[in-house]
């Protein structure tokens, strides 16, 4: 049930009430109310009281993307269209980065960055018009916070380069340890060259971004860029 929240959540963007998923289970309005209430207690869902709705915790969030992990993967329609950005021949490495940055924020709706860490931890980002889309930034602050980390380089950098050693991190809300962009959901994947990690590549968005398509794209492009650098 929780998932039938965070998703109906991500989808239209509004608090949750039962009766927005009860006609996905087999059951009464009143068992759904219960278990929502049942997973705010566990701090799972929080309750909007202006609407009567519920809509995720950051715990909840990351219960989600969690089992999501082990469910998800590209379909082959969107890996051809992602692949079609590097057929053509691009031989400056500073062209695959920033092309790379518009691929992610084009497929994602969401701000794309990249990092280079043998160009003095160079970063290209696009997309970040694209924050101002989601309801979740409709408060202006909001908006200035996340433009105020992009440009000061060097805090977003050190959130990107945690855990080298992991090629994925998924980074939900307060998990980020940024308090500018504590709203916000940060995934993040290396990529190298001969196993060799030059940078990373990651997509900074609402905590209601679409996991389930983000964390497969930000993966294929990984693959991607590593072989158009292999390519140089």
């Amino acid at each position: 049930m929780l998932s039938a929240v965070i998703e109906s959540h991500i989808k239209t963007s509004d608090a949750i009430s039962s009766e927005d998923i009860r006609p996905h289970f087999d059951c009464s309005s009143a068992t759904v109310r219960n278990t929502m209430s049942e997973l705010e207690e566990l701090g799972y869902l929080t309750h909007i009281h202006t609407s009567g709705g519920r809509v995720p915790t950051d715990k909840g969030y990351r219960y989600y993307v969690d089992m999501l992990l082990t469910q998800i993967q590209l379909v082959e329609e969107e890996k051809r269209r992602l692949t079609q950005h590097y057929q053509r021949q691009i031989r400056v490495l500073e062209d695959i980065l920033e092309k790379t940055s518009e691929v992610l924020s084009s497929f994602t709706h969401c701000t794309g960055i990249v990092s280079f860490l043998n160009k003095g931890n160079k970063i290209y980002y696009n997309g970040a018009s694209f924050m101002t889309e989601h309801p979740e930034f409709r408060n202006i602050e909001k908006i200035r916070n996340v433009l105020k980390v992009l440009e000061e380089k060097k805090q977003l950098l050190d959130i990107l380069n945690r855990n080298l050693e992991k090629r994925l991190n998924v980074y939900i809300g307060r998990e980020i340890e940024c308090e500018e962009i504590s709203g916000c959901s940060l995934i993040v994947s290396t990529y190298d060259v001969e196993d060799k990690p030059l940078g990373r590549i990651a997509v900074l968005g609402p905590r209601s971004m679409n996991y389930s398509q983000v964390i497969p794209t930000i993966e294929y492009v990984s693959g991607l860029i590593s072989k158009a650098l292999e390519n140089l």
